[in-house]
């Protein structure tokens, strides 16, 4: 039987599916098939030690840096990823964030479980609404467009941002939606928080190493900047200590895909990804280098 390691636990139809159609095995030695998560690096090596009879990686996640893409189309390896089904979930995640973040929603949450005394002040707990708001999206593709539709749905101004950052100067909030690649690392660093407005904040669902975390802390410790919002991490599941104390930084572990139907859906790619490849022997849509098998 066709033979696939799974590098992380999955949803029980997911796991279902996959039992179905492979045999499962615990070591990524000798297989077929990997299915694995953003958090499982797959390099030249891992892909020797899975052996020659490796057709395929089915990466969980719309993001693939984790995979030496390069490596594996080298050996005619097959990439797919899990595109369009988190859309929904990370934009949702986005506008949560960005609510928590200007409502104080953690800092009050934080308050409340300390037993502060508090009381009904019209002074107490000011935050700030969306409506009127303008939000620069940077990497304006399918999630960049899904959160600019629910910005505008609560008010705000929507102002696509392209690669060079023009326009960066006039928003209120700058919110992230781009791959990790070489040209984005470090994409939002020093110079170019140094251009946001006083009182901006910055959301950040896509990829840590995106933001240079260090000069983010340096600009929210100078007070010119608003405030900031994370999802992903430059050295992840490390966060920069100068993040976790402050009452205008929220955090969160990596969760924009963490929705049940998102990740059930993602799994599900994967599993026809793999059957595509290693049981029907064609291309899947969602394959990101189809010429690692071109003839």
């Amino acid at each position: 039987m066709t033979r696939v390691h799974v590098a992380r636990r999955l949803l029980p139809r997911v796991e279902d599916a996959l039992a179905d159609s492979f045999e499962l095995v615990a070591e990524p030695s000798g297989v077929d098939g990997l299915l694995v998560s953003a958090g499982d690096p797959v390099d030249a090596a891992l892909l020797d030690e899975a052996g020659p009879a490796l057709r395929v990686v089915a990466n969980f996640g719309v993001g693939y840096d984790n995979v030496d893409v390069a490596a594996a189309t080298e050996r005619g390896v097959l990439v797919a990823n899990t595109p369009d089904v988190l859309t929904e979930a990370t934009a949702e995640l986005t506008i949560a964030l960005l609510l928590a973040l200007l409502r104080r929603v953690v800092e009050g949450d934080r308050l409340v479980r300390r037993r502060d005394p508090w009381r009904l002040d019209p002074n107490f707990m000011l935050g700030r609404g969306l409506r009127g708001l303008r939000l620069g999206v940077v990497g304006y593709g399918r999630i960049g467009r899904e959160v600019g539709r629910l910005a505008e749905a609560h008010g705000m101004e929507v102002v696509p941002i392209g690669r060079g950052l023009d326009g960066l100067d006039q928003v209120d909030v700058v919110t992230l939606h781009v791959p990790l690649r070489p040209e984005t690392r470090h994409l939002i660093g020093a110079p170019e928080l140094a251009r946001l407005k006083p009182g901006a904040v910055v959301i950040n669902t896509s990829r840590g190493p995106v933001v240079d975390e260090s000069a983010l802390v340096a600009a929210l410790e100078d007070g010119r900047l608003g405030g900031a919002a994370l999802d992903v991490y430059e050295r992840e599941p490390e966060v920069h200590p100068g993040l976790l104390w402050r009452d205008d930084v929220v955090l969160t572990p990596h969760v924009g895909s963490a929705t049940y139907e998102a990740r059930e859906a993602m799994g599900m790619l994967c599993v026809e990804a793999l059957r595509a490849v290693l049981l029907e022997d064609r291309i899947p849509e969602n394959a990101i280098n189809a010429e690692a098998v071109a003839e």
